[in-house]
């Protein structure tokens, strides 16, 4: 197999070699078709992050885009992450006061509801829900412009298509993530709240107390660097995967649902790396 035929994935047959080399090429060759293909995906990435630096020194062509795509990623998502944020924050209230065993003071129902919300659940859900609703619309509206040939028009009328498509957004993703995140983690803490004085025996006065009890600012600066990380993560890949669309409509499709894919695993593995690195930090 000479040079060209590894990288451009031209091989022989399994069939053209000699019965006792088969098992052992029809074993190790999807290995190899996998590593390159790992390989390749990562260096098509890293030369992406090459044209996004270069796209943010043209300030003059993602500006005037960046207040629609904030609208859009972050005001019309408002609803749907509160939404989520209250029967999260709700759940979390009731199931903490029925799992108290006889003589835990009640306050832990408010120290636990701050403590879910805040650090794991307010970001890392809202994180999720804007990979599926805001990704998959991303990548489906880059994916339509790359196989309709908009993308290559605007290269045409002398427009960075990078600059003019990918910043903007992601420059949105990590502004407006943080934004809906604090939306999120105040509904979260209040109908918590609600939940324990309308449906539990929890009181008010024991729910602020566990709510002010070993409360660091840090702990909300926490929940808004995993916003920002997430942000920028769900933007920059789900803008990869429409502009790399090929092969029409099905590619659009194919690409909308790898996107999610890869943002969703982007935001649980930066979950994971954030809390291995700062969670230490969040003693009181």
């Amino acid at each position: 197999m000479s040079y060209d035929d590894l990288f451009t994935g031209r091989h022989r047959e399994t069939s053209t070699f000699p019965i006792v080399q088969r098992s052992g090429i029809r074993i190790f060759r999807p290995i190899a078709q996998l590593s390159l293909g790992t390989f390749q995906g990562i260096g098509r990435r890293v030369l992406f992050l090459r044209e996004l630096w270069r796209a943010l020194q043209e300030p003059r062509t993602y500006l005037p885009h960046v207040i629609p795509q904030m609208r859009a990623i972050g005001v019309d998502s408002v609803p749907l992450a509160v939404m989520v944020a209250a029967f999260i924050g709700g759940v979390i209230a009731v199931q903490v006061r029925y799992q108290l065993f006889p003589g835990v003071p009640l306050s832990v129902v408010g120290l636990s509801v701050r403590q879910m919300v805040v650090l794991e659940t307010g970001p890392l859900l809202t994180g999720l829900v804007l990979a599926g609703r805001v990704g998959a619309r991303m990548t489906a509206e880059i994916g339509t412009m790359r196989v309709t040939e908009q993308v290559d028009a605007l290269e045409t009328l002398a427009y960075d298509p990078v600059a003019y498509l990918i910043i903007p957004r992601i420059i949105a993703g990590i502004f407006m993530l943080p934004v809906l995140v604090i939306f999120a983690d105040i509904v979260g803490v209040v109908a918590g709240l609600f939940a324990s004085l309308s449906v539990t025996d929890v009181q008010l006065s024991a729910f602020m107390e566990g709510l002010r009890l070993g409360f660091d600012p840090f702990q909300v600066e926490y929940s808004l660097i995993k916003a920002t990380m997430f942000g920028a993560a769900i933007t920059a890949l789900c803008s990869y995967e429409g502009y790399v669309t090929t092969a029409g409509a099905e590619g659009v499709g194919r690409s909308t649902a790898k996107a999610v894919v890869v943002s969703s695993m982007a935001v649980l593995v930066l979950d994971a790396i954030t809390a291995l690195f700062l969670a230490p930090y969040l003693q009181s």
